[in-house]
């Protein structure tokens, strides 16, 4: 199992950061290796990525968010992953996002990959490119303001 934790300054305001990572379906856009991602419900997603001529397809549970906040997630199937990605105010209209990952990497190819630092360096760069995304466009393609808590919680 790997650990991955990536931090770039967006220069937008949490919500409009916070409302883009909500929109899942736009991750192609600026992730490397994701083909598409699809909304089942509120909480499910269903992933189709792509990483050294392998292509993998599974699901995955929203298990806690917060608007402006946090958004956790971890895998259902396939390879093993969870995460977190936080938001952090830090001026009128800057906005530290922090992703932090642990990734089981499945298969020869990944784990080669992983070792070799390649898993790392992809989300450095999918964090470039997130704040490329945002930036060029000033505003988000949408937004979902629920909450979701954490399995076991009371309230948030």
């Amino acid at each position: 199992m790997s650990s991955i934790t990536e931090s770039i300054d967006v220069d937008v305001d949490v919500p409009t950061a916070y409302n883009q990572w909500t929109q899942f379906e736009s991750f192609p856009q600026f992730m490397e290796g994701v083909d598409s991602i699809t909304q089942v419900d509120d909480t499910r997603t269903h992933w189709v990525v792509s990483a050294a001529g392998v292509r993998r397809e599974f699901d995955a549970t929203i298990t806690e968010q917060h608007p402006d906040e946090r958004i956790a997630w971890r895998s259902n199937d396939g390879p093993q992953h969870a995460g977190v990605v936080t938001f952090h105010r830090l001026g009128e209209a800057t906005t530290r996002v922090t992703a932090q990952m642990e990734i089981d990497p499945e298969g020869f190819v990944e784990n080669v990959a992983d070792k070799l630092g390649v898993l790392k360096g992809r989300v450095k760069a999918d964090m470039k490119r997130f704040k490329s995304f945002i930036e060029s466009r000033g505003s988000e393609t949408g937004a979902w303001r629920g909450d979701v808590d954490r399995p076991g919680s009371t309230n948030h």
